[in-house]
């Protein structure tokens, strides 16, 4: 059985930090100094321009010894195939899995990272690693053939989670959202990760990390509700997968 290898990272930022900068070391560790050929999915970003998505990526991450190619629609299927390992960037999270549908690459994936290919995902590239996109933040600016996702990990994600209303804003806080969603997915778990934050999956160990609590929306079967529960730094969540 091939090692199944995945790096879920709420945010590209934490704080005030630069881009990919507290992410930097958590990549470094999950891939190893062995210099490798990584694929790089830049499909979350809505204005097309994957080259410099690339560039950026490169450049936060040019003290890793890795190689960075850009998946382009043209080469998608090629490039993934014939990576080491697959990095999926931010954006927007339906834009990113239309496109991933558009060109077929939803099996390419799944077969590659279920083979061994450690996957790595940051906010949009996290939220697709759950069973759907339904509990992502953004905008459907556009529509995917659907909203089931990879199913990498067998729950929820909502990345950047954060439950603070600000004064005077009279719309629904975090958790409300989730909470509705929860009502109309009664058997769903959620993992919700604060900015910073990450899971990282090894086979059938699943850790989470981070310097700001996860909370875990999860149903109560025996009464047919829901609940939630704080998630602290280096707790493992095996029992989820």
């Amino acid at each position: 059985m091939s090692p199944i290898n995945i790096l879920a990272l709420s945010s590209s930022r934490s704080g005030k930090s630069g881009y990919l900068e507290t992410a930097a070391p958590v990549i470094e560790n999950f891939l190893g100094d062995e210099a490798i050929s990584i694929a790089f999915i830049a499909f979350a970003s809505a204005d097309k321009n994957y080259e410099e998505y690339s560039s950026k990526v490169r450049k936060a991450l040019k003290k890793l010894p890795h190689i960075i190619h850009t998946v382009f629609p043209q080469n998608a299927a090629s490039v993934i195939t014939k990576s080491n390992a697959i990095m999926v960037g931010g954006g927007n999270t339906f834009k990113l899995l239309h496109d991933l549908y558009q060109l077929n690459l939803i099996e390419v994936i799944q077969k590659k990272v279920n083979s061994g290919t450690p996957y790595i995902g940051w906010s949009a590239g996290a939220n697709i690693t759950g069973l759907t996109i339904g509990t992502t933040n953004d905008m459907p600016v556009i529509e995917p053939k659907s909203f089931k996702a990879l199913g990498l990990l067998p729950f929820q994600i909502n990345p950047h989670y954060v439950n603070q209303k600000a004064e005077g804003f009279n719309g629904e806080t975090r958790n409300q959202r989730l909470e509705e969603f929860m009502k109309m997915n009664p058997d769903a778990s959620i993992v919700c990760l604060p900015e910073g934050t990450f899971l990282q999956r090894e086979n059938n160990i699943l850790k989470y990390n981070g310097k700001e609590p996860a909370v875990l929306f999860y149903s109560k079967e025996s009464e047919g509700t829901f609940s939630q529960r704080m998630i602290p730094d280096d707790s493992d969540l095996s029992y989820l997968l």
